[in-house]
C-alpha cells in the first residue's frame, strides 16, 4: 500500500510538471500581445519594451519558464496582467464557487440517475424502461450548455421564477460587518444568503447534471439487471421479499460499486465542464475567470488556473485509486 502510494505521488509530480510545460508553451503560441493590450493603441515602442522587461517577457522562453516554475514551487503564481492582483489569491477566491456548483451538480446527477435506474429495474421489459432508455440517450447526447440555454428560456424568461445570472443577488453580496450585531440578524442574513446561493445555483448545476445523470442511470440500471439474476437475490425472493426490498436490501450494494467509480471519476469532468456553463449564467466561479483570462491574454492567470485545475484532477484520481485499494484486498496486497 505504501509503495503504491509513493508511486502514485511520483506519477502526480511528473504529470503536474508536464502540465506546467504544456500550458506555459501553449499560451505563448496563441496570437495576441498582452503588453499591447495593457498599454493601448497610443503606446510607443519604448513603453512596450519597458513593460516587457518589467513582466519578464523579454527573456527567452526557457528562462521565463524556469523563473515561473521556481516561484510556483514557493507558492508564488505571479500577478495577473489584466486585474493587477495576485494570481493565487484570485484563483482560490473563485475556486469555492466552482466546487460548490460541481458538488451540487453531482448530487443532482446521483439522485436523478439513481431514481431512473431503480424505476427502470422495477419496470424492466416494458414501455417504462424503453422511455427511460430514450431519455438517457437524449440527455447524454445533448451538451450541458444547451441544457443551460433551455433552462434559462423556460424558468428565467417564460416562467420568470429563477435568477438567470450571477452567483448571488447584488443586495445580499455584503460582508458580515458590525452592523449585523444581533444573533437573529446574522442568522437571518445567513439563511437568506444560503437560499439565494441555491436559487442562483440550481439551474447551472442541473444543466451540468443532466448528461451525467444519464451515464449514472444507464450504468446502475445495467448493473442492477445483472445482479437481479444472482443466487442470493433469488433466495431473497424465495423468502418473500418484495421487488423493492430485493433491489434496495440485496442487489443495490453490489450494483453500486462500478457506479460509484464512474461518479468519482466524472466529478473531475464536472469541474472542467463548469467553464462554459459559468459563462452562460455569468456565475462568479473559476471557469468564468478562465474565459476572461483567455480573452485578455492574461498569461500568469491562465497558467495559474490550469495548474490549479490539474492539481484538483490528480488529487481526485489519487483518492479514487486509494479507495480502490481499500475496497479491493487484491490491489491492497499488490
Amino acid at each position: 500500500m505504501l509503495k503504491r502510494l509513493l508511486l502514485r505521488l511520483i506519477s502526480i509530480a511528473i504529470t503536474l510538471l508536464g502540465v506546467s510545460i504544456v500550458v506555459f508553451v501553449a499560451v505563448r503560441l496563441v496570437p495576441g500581445n498582452p503588453v499591447a493590450m495593457m498599454l493601448g493603441p497610443g503606446a510607443t515602442a519604448e513603453d512596450a519594451a519597458a513593460l516587457e522587461a518589467l513582466l519578464g517577457l523579454d527573456k527567452s522562453i526557457l528562462v521565463q519558464y524556469w523563473i515561473w516554475l521556481t516561484n510556483v514551487v514557493q507558492g508564488d503564481f505571479g500577478t495577473s496582467i489584466s486585474l493587477r492582483q495576485d494570481v493565487l489569491t484570485l484563483v482560490l477566491g473563485r475556486l469555492p464557487a466552482t466546487l460548490e456548483l460541481a458538488f451540487l451538480a453531482l448530487v443532482f446527477a446521483a439522485l436523478l440517475g439513481g431514481m431512473l435506474a431503480v424505476t427502470g429495474t422495477i419496470r424492466r421489459g416494458g414501455w417504462t424502461e424503453n422511455g427511460i432508455d430514450l431519455w438517457n440517450g437524449l440527455t447524454l447526447s445533448t451538451p450541458d450548455f444547451l441544457w443551460g440555454l433551455f433552462l434559462i428560456l423556460v424558468f428565467g424568461v417564460w416562467l420568470q421564477i429563477a435568477g438567470i445570472s450571477g452567483r448571488i443577488s447584488p443586495q445580499l453580496d455584503l460582508p458580515f460587518t458590525t452592523q449585523f450585531y444581533l444573533i437573529e440578524s446574522v442568522l437571518r442574513l445567513r439563511f437568506d444568503l444560503t437560499a439565494n446561493l441555491i436559487g442562483h445555483m440550481w439551474m447551472p448545476a442541473l444543466a451540468l447534471a443532466l448528461p451525467l445523470s444519464a451515464m449514472i442511470g444507464q450504468l446502475l440500471k445495467q448493473s442492477l439487471k445483472e445482479t437481479m439474476h444472482l443466487d442470493y437475490v433469488t433466495l431473497a425472493r424465495a423468502k418473500g421479499f418484495t421487488e423493492n426490498q430485493v433491489i434496495w436490501r440485496e442487489a443495490m450494494r453490489n450494483a453500486l460499486a462500478p457506479t460509484l467509480t464512474l461518479t468519482a471519476v466524472q466529478f473531475t469532468h464536472l469541474i472542467g465542464g463548469t467553464v462554459i456553463v459559468e459563462r452562460l449564467f455569468s456565475y462568479g466561479g473559476l471557469g468564468n475567470l478562465a474565459i476572461d483570462a483567455v480573452i485578455n491574454r492574461d498569461l500568469p492567470l491562465i497558467q495559474g488556473i490550469v495548474l490549479v485545475f490539474a492539481v484538483i484532477f490528480v488529487l481526485i484520481n489519487l483518492a479514487v485509486d486509494l479507495l480502490y485499494a481499500v475496497l479491493n484486498p487484491r490491489l491492497r496486497h499488490g
